[in-house]
């Protein structure tokens, strides 16, 4: 079996994301890509009024309807701040058969070395550098070129969709339409809930 797990503060998640787990499927064949919300980041402050309930309800929601994505509670539930290289040897344990992915910004992975025991984390999971059409890959090689090498991380391009999560909290803060930017089920949530309408 293929396992990816998808992390993130999906404040909320757009359909960037759905986009980008899509892709991974497609191209490395996975089984499954386990949406992970953060609880506590240890770099990331989270920001403008959606609490850690909010981000996995408004998670659950996009997901569903698609059978090869599921949503976990493991980093929610834990309650302190939560490192890849924890979450995924959590997996690895429970899961020793499975081939483990894990799947990032390839801006983020650039930074990997100053993660929590990246050695470790790449020993047990192979990295998904997902990257936007035009991105300069020398960016990620270059520094990377020994994990790339060694097959440990992987540069995946996925169709360039110019939304965040930052700019849906400004759009929502500004009384503009976020239709289509997000899953409907999840722009419903967000009026319903009154989400994000300050600051």
């Amino acid at each position: 079996m293929k396992l990816a797990i998808m992390g993130g503060t999906f404040n909320p998640i757009h359909i960037g994301h759905l986009v980008c787990a899509e892709e991974a499927v497609s191209q490395y064949g996975l089984d499954q890509v386990l949406f992970m919300p953060t609880g506590l980041p240890p770099h990331k402050e989270i920001l403008n009024g959606a609490g850690l309930e909010d981000r996995y309800r408004m998670c659950a929601i996009a997901i569903s309807g698609n059978p090869r994505f599921e949503i976990s509670r493991y980093e929610i539930e834990k309650k302190r701040v939560s490192y890849t290289v924890g979450t995924v040897r959590h997996f690895r344990e429970r899961m020793p058969e499975t081939e483990l992915f894990f799947i990032t910004g390839a801006d983020a992975v650039l930074e990997i070395l100053e993660w929590k025991d990246p050695r470790e984390l790449l020993a047990m999971a192979t990295l998904i550098a997902a990257t936007r059409p035009g991105y300069p890959l020398n960016r990620v090689s270059k520094p990377l070129s020994r994990f790339l090498i060694e097959n440990r991380v992987k540069i995946m391009e996925i169709p360039g969709i110019g939304v965040s999560s930052t700019m849906i909290r400004g759009r929502v803060s500004g009384q503009k339409s976020i239709r289509y930017l997000v899953s409907e089920g999840v722009r419903q949530y967000i009026e319903s809930e009154g989400l994000y309408r300050q600051g």
